[in-house]
């Protein structure tokens, strides 16, 4: 969510009972600014808040000129003062995955590997090795890309690609159609895209490079992990995740207003397959 537009991007998805106090709301307002003049970033998006057991993160994310190009991620625990987390890398995703539970609240807690990750390892570790810990920090970092990948979604045509490879943003875009909008195919994943790569070349003949190089929600397994409602007099769509609870996305048909929003504990519902 635009730092701009964020008291009035909280009220479309409030129905989910999602939302920040008046004081965090008016702290985020100023501190999002500062933000983006301190660090000199394009534009500052509010991504959403993790909450803990003994406190909350609440997530910003800056951008550059190519909105696809890997984002500065920033976290704070009172919404005014805000560090700078590391770059996630694919080991660090991979170290998360196999992490459980609520998050502490605390960036340098250390978790230490469930028991039989450790057996995996006792054959190629000898006993003087330390037993091996991720730090919440990490974690939290490695968390966000995990979501950011699995369910930061943009509308279709929302964002343009160019013949260079950079992506930005679509200037002539007005918003999907009231029919359109209601369609999980008209919704992309805002990461790099999984599915179009086997995609046949006549299947890929009917796309428009320039704005159809994403993965589009329809294929997403399991199938039913998206719900799809009208909200606010059927002028709001709302698509919210059962994967990632907590993922709301809001677009408001034949208007610019979009973006997604994440309030949750940080943990992916792995009985999702076993519900639908």
């Amino acid at each position: 969510m635009d730092a701009p537009s964020l008291p009035a991007a909280l009220e479309l998805v409030a129905g989910a009972g999602l939302g920040l106090s008046p004081e965090k709301r008016a702290a985020l307002g100023s501190s999002l600014v500062l933000l983006q003049r301190d660090y000199r970033f394009e534009r500052v998006w509010f991504w959403g808040c993790i909450q803990g057991v003994r406190g909350a993160y609440y997530i910003a994310e800056g951008l550059g000129p190519d909105r696809a190009a890997p984002r500065s991620r920033l976290y704070s625990l009172n919404c005014v003062e805000w560090s700078l987390l590391p770059p996630a890398t694919e080991a660090m995703v991979a170290q998360a995955a196999q992490l459980q539970g609520r998050f502490q609240g605390d960036p340098s807690f250390e978790y230490e590997y469930p028991a039989e990750i450790d057996a995996e390892r006792a054959g190629n570790v000898s006993e003087d090795d330390e037993k091996p810990t991720m730090k919440e920090e990490a974690r939290l970092v490695a968390t966000i890309e995990q979501i950011d990948r699995a369910v930061g979604i943009v509308p279709r045509g929302a964002f343009v690609k160019t013949p260079l490879g950079s992506v930005c943003e679509n200037r002539n875009f007005e918003g999907l159609s009231f029919t359109e909008a209601k369609k999980l195919s008209s919704y992309f994943h805002f990461a790099e895209p999984v599915n179009l790569k086997t995609k046949t070349l006549l299947e890929k003949a009917d796309l428009d490079p320039s704005t159809d190089f994403l993965d589009s929600l329809e294929h997403d397994i399991p199938e039913g992990s998206w719900t799809v409602q009208l909200e606010r007099g059927d002028s709001v769509v709302v698509l919210r995740s059962l994967l990632w609870l907590g993922l709301t996305f809001y677009h408001v048909p034949m208007t610019k207003q979009y973006g997604y929003v994440y309030f949750g504990t940080g943990e992916k519902n792995i009985d999702l397959p076993f519900m639908l």
